[in-house]
């Protein structure tokens, strides 16, 4: 039976004696910026927060809360957080950004709490990039477990693909390193699976001879939203495979710090990377150009490290509501209807709708194979919405409208670091084909039992 009680005095003495980092309780000062999240709708209780320092930290307090029956959930940056953390001890990994790059090798050792920026950083120093996201904000591990889509993606493949390790403690407290010959079947879980089968301490993974891309965005006017987008539509399928792209259909606030020409205004950001020369690059993108009515442009020739240009992501916490999917198709009908329920012409509370290409290297099976949602979709499509209290009930309608409109071409499968707001295990393994499905559930029951790793995209027993 769950052990829902919050921890006694004494219990916390013992825990507090096995662990280097702090260890918090509902009523610490400390604790809110302690678990806080990027995804401010999704606000963490747990009944006891152990700041971790090391995986002997992580270790220990895992055997702790699994002598009491406690849940155990992990948070390293804040970005993955997608379901509350309740009645549960809540590992938090940010002292944790060791970052080791071996040249020769072409390798990275990450530690769970490092962000890309870290890793991009110092690999830059040797003209090699990992296989990182649209934002170096995000934490690596995660990212890299959850499947892991960047700009280097159509070329190299997902992140999770080249993964050679996982230090990981498993559900009862021991330490493993894990890897295609130490482990073969929780190798392949890990990478892809994310979370569900223990805590990852650190990762090794292959870097890439990458210095710069000739990269960046064009906004669109929203008067040229169908042009555009049907443009893209047979476009974006003849892009060679070091070509990545992804549309959006944004709502701009109307804040000050943004560009006037995009304030509080509905654009169209096309986005666009190229892994060679420019001059090839901006012959590609050249047909996109004269799409439509360009009102900001910013593409040309980035250090790898600049690439947080590309997306522009956010970069200040907010309340959101996020879901995504996988597209076989973009087809005349599909931005026709994708117009008519998240275009310029409609009032919707919607953040963005974003249709990425994927294709090329994310479609192949990696080697060794591995766990990864995702590679059967031609697109992913994605929805956010704002979701503080007065949108928090409407949302959830209005964004999965969206999606079920798009229903005709959507693939049932989801890259899992897309899927957003999906809270129960059925909800999280649709985004798996059913054979890894039923592959994932079958290590779920080896290593963790009694599902102590309960939280974020869990699968369940």
């Amino acid at each position: 039976m769950l052990n829902t009680d919050e921890p006694r005095a004494d219990d916390l003495t013992s825990l507090r004696s096995q662990v280097r980092g702090p260890v918090y309780t509902p009523g610490d000062s400390e604790l809110p910026a302690e678990i806080a999240t990027f995804n401010t709708a999704v606000a963490h209780h747990p009944a006891v927060v152990v700041g971790a320092t090391g995986a002997d930290d992580i270790a220990a307090a895992v055997r702790w809360a699994a002598a009491r029956q406690l849940p155990v959930a992990v948070q390293a940056t804040g970005h993955g957080a997608v379901v509350p953390v309740e009645d549960a001890m809540l590992i938090t990994t940010h002292r944790m950004r060791q970052v080791t790059v071996d040249p020769q090798q072409r390798t990275a050792y990450i530690e769970a709490g490092a962000r890309w920026r870290a890793v991009i950083e110092a690999a830059a120093k040797y003209g090699l990039a990992p296989l990182s996201g649209s934002s170096s904000s995000v934490g690596a591990v995660g990212y890299t477990l959850g499947g892991g889509v960047g700009l280097l993606g159509r070329e190299y493949g997902f992140a999770a693909d080249h993964v050679l390790s996982v230090d990981l403690v498993t559900a009862d407290g021991q330490p493993r390193h894990v890897t295609a010959d130490t482990d073969p079947e929780l190798f392949w879980a890990l990478r892809g699976g994310k979370g569900n089968f223990g805590i990852a301490t650190a990762m090794r993974v292959r870097l890439f001879p990458v210095a710069a891309l000739y990269a960046g965005g064009i906004f669109f006017a929203a008067s040229s939203a169908a042009d555009v987008l049907h443009a893209y539509r047979g476009w974006a399928s003849t892009l060679p495979e070091n070509a990545s792209t992804s549309v959006a259909l944004l709502r701009m606030p109307p804040l000050e710090q943004l560009p006037e020409p995009l304030r509080g205004k509905f654009v169209v950001h096309l986005r666009f990377s190229y892994h060679g020369p420019a001059a090839e690059g901006e012959d590609l993108l050249a047909p996109m150009r004269s799409a439509g009515a360009v009102v900001l442009e910013h593409v040309g020739e980035l250090p790898y490290e600049a690439t947080d240009m590309v997306h522009q992501d956010p970069t200040d916490p907010m309340p959101v509501w996020e879901r995504g999917g996988l597209l076989h198709s973009i087809e005349a009908d599909t931005v026709d209807t994708l117009l008519k329920v998240a275009g310029p012409e409609v009032e919707v509370p919607l953040i963005m709708v974003e249709i990425r290409l994927l294709g090329g290297a994310l479609s192949r099976p990696a080697s060794p194979p591995n766990a990864v949602a995702g590679r059967e979709g031609a697109y992913s499509v994605y929805v956010i919405a704002p979701s503080p209290p007065p949108l928090k009930e409407i949302v959830p309608a209005v964004g999965g409208a969206v999606l079920e409109a798009l229903g005709p071409w959507l693939m049932g499968t989801s890259l899992l670091n897309f899927l957003g707001a999906a809270a129960t295990p059925q909800q999280v393994t649709a985004a798996w084909t059913p054979d890894i499905r039923t592959r994932l559930r079958a290590v779920k029951n080896s290593v963790d039992p009694g599902n102590l790793f309960r939280f974020g995209h869990a699968i369940g027993n």
